[in-house]
Formats: C-alpha cells, sequence, structure tokens
C-alpha cells in the first residue's frame, strides 16, 4: 500500500470532479450484473490498479490465473498507474478508462452512477458486504472494496516494553507519559511525524469516531464544528501537537524518510506511528529484511475509550468499480466479485475482509483478545463533509494543516494552539453555511 491507499480513504464518497464533465460520462446508467454461468463468460477485460508493486512482481496475474480457473474464457489484463488519481481523472473524459478500475477520489458521489454501472441494490449487498453506502447512489450501489482498513498505531512491542510498557495507553495523557518513558529509557525516537511524506498525517484525520466511539461522527462534520471542545478531531489534532511540543518525536520533522521510517521502526529505532492497519504487513516485511523478527511490530488503537473499551474505525480502501461504458460488464463484474470474495487479497495483506462473516486477521487478534469495538460510519453526509471542505479550504484530507499545526508545536509557528484550532472552525463554520445538505 502506498500514499495512494490512504488518500482513496481520506476521499471517502465524496468529490468534485472538475475533469469528468465532458464526454466521458453518461446520465442513462447501466447495471453490471453477476453471471449465472461462469463457462459462458469471456472478454477481454482491462483492470486498472494503483498496485504498480504487485504488477511488476507478477502478483495480479497469480491471482488472474486462479480466477481463469473459474472464468477460463476470460482474459484479464492489468494496467498499474504511479500516479493513479491523476491519470485516472483525465481518461474519464473519455470513455476509455478500463473495464475495471478504482474509484477515484475525485469523482463527485451523484455522478457514479454516469461513470460505473450498479453492482446491485444497497438492500441486497449490504447482507453480505461492509462498506455499501460509501458507493451507494439512490438505493444502488457502484462499487466494492476488496479490503478494509482501520486506523492506529504502528509500534514496536519490544521498545515499548524495554521502556517498561505493557499495556496499550487508555487515554492521550497515557499515551504522552509512555512515550516519554521511552525516551528516558530507550534509544528509540518515541514517535515519527513522517513530515517530509506529508500524506502520513492526513492519517490523523481517521482518528475521527474513535474518540467518541460514535457511529455518527461523519455526520457530525457535516453540521457542526469539527475542532469544538470534546471533538473527536480535537482530541487527536492535540495529541499530535503534544507529541511534538513536548519533544517526543524527531528533532527536525523536515527531514524525515517514509521509506526508510519501516526498516527503522522494526530494528527498534523509532517506536510508533500513526498510519493505519494496510501497513503492517510492509514494517513486517521491513523488519524480515533487516533480519529481526516480524513479531515485534505490532498495532494498537487510539487511546480512548467509551465504557471501558477501545473504539476502532473501519472502512473502505479503494473500491471496485466497472466502467459504465464497458462491452464485457457481466466479465468485469465477475472480477470484482471474485477478487473481492475469494482471491485472498484480504489475507495477503492483513487486512480486514469486507465480507461481514469473514474472521479478523491474525495480526488483530490483540484487538479481539482487548475487546476493541469495530465501527462503521455512516457515510450518508460523506459527500456534504467534503464540499464544506472545499468550500472553507482547511483541507481535513490534505498535509497543509497538519504541517502548520507540527510547526506551532515546535515552534516554527507563531500562536497558541486553542487559537489555531479556533481559526479552522471558524473557517469550517463559516463554508458550512454556504453549502446546503
Amino acid at each position: 500500500m502506498s500514499r495512494r491507499t490512504v488518500l482513496a480513504l481520506a476521499a471517502g464518497a465524496a468529490l468534485v470532479l472538475t475533469a469528468c464533465t465532458g464526454t466521458g460520462g453518461t446520465s442513462k446508467g447501466a447495471e453490471a450484473k453477476a453471471p449465472d454461468d461462469p463457462s459462458k463468460v469471456s472478454g477481454t477485460i482491462k483492470v486498472l490498479t494503483q498496485r504498480t508493486d504487485l504488477v511488476q512482481d507478477g502478483t495480479m496475474k497469480k491471482y488472474a490465473a486462479e480466477f481463469n480457473k473459474t472464468y477460463p474464457k476470460v482474459k484479464v489484463e492489468f494496467e498499474a498507474l504511479t500516479n493513479y488519481e491523476a491519470e485516472v481523472k483525465i481518461r474519464m473524459n473519455t470513455e476509455n478508462y478500463g473495464d475495471v478500475l478504482l474509484i477515484p477520489g475525485v469523482v463527485k458521489k451523484s455522478d457514479y452512477p454516469r461513470f460505473f454501472a450498479s453492482l446491485g441494490t444497497q438492500a441486497g449487498r449490504s447482507e453480505k458486504y461492509r462498506f455499501t453506502d460509501f458507493t451507494t447512489v439512490d438505493g444502488k450501489v457502484y462499487g466494492q472494496s476488496p479490503i478494509g482498513v482501520s486506523p492506529g498505531f504502528v509500534y514496536n512491542k519490544k521498545v515499548w516494553r524495554e521502556a517498561g510498557v505493557t499495556k496499550w495507553p487508555t487515554t492521550p495523557a497515557e499515551f504522552l507519559t509512555d512515550l516519554k518513558a521511552i525516551k528516558s529509557r530507550t534509544d528509540a525516537t518515541p514517535y515519527y511525524t513522517n513530515f517530509a511524506a506529508q500524506w502520513p498525517l492526513t492519517s490523523w484525520t481517521f482518528v475521527n469516531g474513535s474518540p467518541s466511539c460514535d457511529t455518527g461522527a461523519t455526520t457530525k462534520l457535516a453540521e457542526g464544528d469539527p475542532w469544538a471542545k470534546g471533538s473527536d478531531l480535537r482530541v487527536g489534532d492535540t495529541l499530535l501537537y503534544d507529541i511534538v511540543h513536548e519533544g517526543l518525536a524527531e528533532k527536525d520533522p523536515t527531514t524525515t524518510n517514509w521509506e526508510l521510517s519501516k526498516p527503522r521502526l522494526a530494528k527498534g529505532k523509532i517506536a510508533t506511528q500513526w498510519l493505519g492497519t494496510w501497513a503492517i504487513v510492509q514494517f513486517q516485511d521491513a523488519a524480515r529484511k533487516a533480519g529481526v523478527s516480524p513479531d515485534d511490530i505490532g498495532f494498537m488503537p487510539f487511546p480512548a475509550q467509551v465504557d471501558g473499551r477501545f473504539c476502532a474505525v473501519v472502512g473502505p480502501d479503494y473500491n471496485q468499480a466497472v466502467n459504465v461504458h464497458s462491452r464485457h460488464k457481466e466479465a468485469a463484474r465477475a472480477w470484482i466479485d471474485w477478487f473481492t470474495d475469494k482471491s485472498g487479497y484480504d489475507k495477503d495483506n492483513l487486512a480486514i475482509s469486507p465480507l461481514k462473516n469473514a474472521a479478523l486477521p491474525d495480526v488483530l487478534k490483540p484487538y479481539e483478545d482487548e475487546g476493541v469495538k469495530f465501527i462503521e460510519l455512516d457515510d450518508t453526509k460523506g459527500a456534504q463533509v467534503k464540499a464544506i471542505d472545499d468550500q472553507s479550504e482547511v483541507g481535513i484530507n490534505k498535509p497543509d494543516y497538519r504541517q502548520d499545526l507540527v510547526d506551532l508545536a515546535r515552534g516554527a509557528r507563531k500562536g497558541s494552539l486553542d487559537d489555531f484550532l479556533a481559526g479552522l472552525g471558524r473557517k469550517w463554520t463559516e463554508a458550512r453555511k454556504t453549502v446546503g445538505s
């Protein structure tokens, strides 16, 4: 996974597609029906993906070979795009944007029927799959994510034990105390911001929902001030500020390096990073390459509890969709269903399955042991939140304001935290008045 995965989550269901107002769309809509007889499905389909690594190392071809055991007359071709969002946005001015593609974050949710074929009704699909509301328009579902992801702290368990910490912190104050213990008792950098890479800072928006354990957290963003006292984003942003302000992060955030942070955390030179479940497999791979135990890589929820339980938000990764113009919609639908249900892609990535009856991955067994409650946020107001964010120019899914927050915390920018967050709140609430529901 990579920056594109994180930004896809950040984009959610939302957005405004300025480049897709030309010939690419259609107002008629279409349905990609599930095939009744796999032996009769035929055609060549092109699957667009952001996973350049899996195309280059042959992994996607292996998935296709397994798919062909069920659908022998379908030929699957892959095209990996390095700058997925930008390239697909341009292609969607035409009818040629693959047969199967990942829904770009820039596509406005209400425009899904113009560009993608329906996979069925939400009432039907929600019985089997998670996340259906993220791509539902007028009762029909237009995309399906093959994995679910949850934000949290990737950490080096060995370092935390060396610092004398054996239990997950349950409050932000406890978390800070634990980082101070790591700083005083080990040689590790307690927390790593990945400031220079920028995109990891956007992951802090995914705190939303966890401190309050509220499935309506997205709706609250649309209807109130995200930085009001006690709000989830204020809790998260305050913790990030305090980490940096109290000297518990790297000395110079401008020199951070995302790729190097993986082996450094694996070897115990870094203790903690706020990322997501998608990152676990990357840090475990880094551990193996560094000759240390991948078992040292742990994952913990945000330090907050409601009624004595941690809450972790789980949401979709990029959603796969069928091009409304595809001449092989049945074959494209077959690929999406097979890849979601039977490919093992979720297990290969230590991810949460989108199938409601599936077990959690082994790496999240500690979550089960601790009784962590998984919640899915209601995305009904997701598009409105994005519109408010665009109008306000706050950028909750962009790195800029949290880079400013880190600069404020380390003294590279003047001002107080309260004034900074109040300023964000004013911009947001003013924009909310001009954005309709």
